[in-house]
């Protein structure tokens, strides 16, 4: 836990990498819980446009759907702490930065838990349809699916906007490649970008909102392998992290 300690001393090389190794760590459980509960398992559950399905699926196949539960839950954890690493990597090199990265992220963290919270409710209504639902359990589900839906479509927003600052330390403290930084940018302009297109545009192509978060994937496992194999690249000769951020 010595990670944690406010020493400023503790911003060696050798020190960053081993925080790198972690932080990639927890971007890893981050990519993992992502995919098997949002790809995987809610698409299992999850009819869009048919809540009555919905329904079904969440009285018939009660532990997948609590086990997407756990995967939102997940999520929420990896997510935080992943925040929390990158700003223990990124505050003596970028402080700017660093702060950004954690708050984006933990606001993401806050939009996936709320998404959690109503799906565990869905389970919990299609358990006790006749007590929790008010008589109508199809429609209470399909109000908490769409705010589960939407509660994601927000957290969109800052998921790519913690890939920004993310991006723009490679960028300007050249720890890691420029080029990834570059990927990361465009990556979270486009999250940013198709969440906005898909809530203010009718009928957005659906190959419009999806495409233009591709490079997002790209930056974000380059990072991921970057953190896990290289690290952090030690500071430009001649230069200071903290000082070269704040100009």
């Amino acid at each position: 836990m010595t990670a944690l300690s406010s020493d400023s001393g503790a911003t060696s090389t050798s020190d960053l990498k081993r925080t790198a190794r972690v932080t990639g760590l927890w971007y890893v459980g981050l990519g993992i819980t992502g995919m098997l509960g949002f790809l995987v398992l809610r698409p299992e559950i999850y009819v869009d446009g048919d809540p009555a399905a919905t329904l079904a699926n969440l009285s018939d196949r009660e532990a997948v759907a609590r086990l997407g539960v756990l995967m939102e839950m997940g999520i929420v954890v990896t997510q935080s702490l992943a925040a929390v690493w990158f700003y223990m990597l990124l505050r003596s090199v970028h402080p700017v930065a660093g702060v950004a990265v954690a708050a984006f992220g933990l606001m993401n963290a806050v939009a996936i838990m709320a998404s959690g919270v109503f799906m565990a409710t869905a389970v919990a209504v299609a358990q006790e349809p006749s007590t929790l639902a008010s008589g109508d359990a199809v429609a209470t589900v399909g109000l908490l699916q769409e705010l589960s839906v939407n509660a994601w479509g927000f957290g969109a927003l800052f998921f790519g906007l913690w890939l920004i600052p993310m991006g723009w330390v490679a960028i300007a403290t050249e720890r890691f490649p420029p080029v990834m930084g570059w990927i990361l940018i465009a990556g979270g302009i486009g999250y940013v970008a198709s969440a906005l297109i898909g809530y203010g545009v009718v009928d957005a192509p659906s190959l419009l909102v999806e495409g233009i978060t591709y490079p997002a994937t790209v930056g974000e496992f380059w990072m991921i392998g970057y953190l896990l194999v290289k690290g952090i690249r030690p500071a430009p000769a001649g230069g200071e992290d903290a000082a070269t951020a704040l100009t």
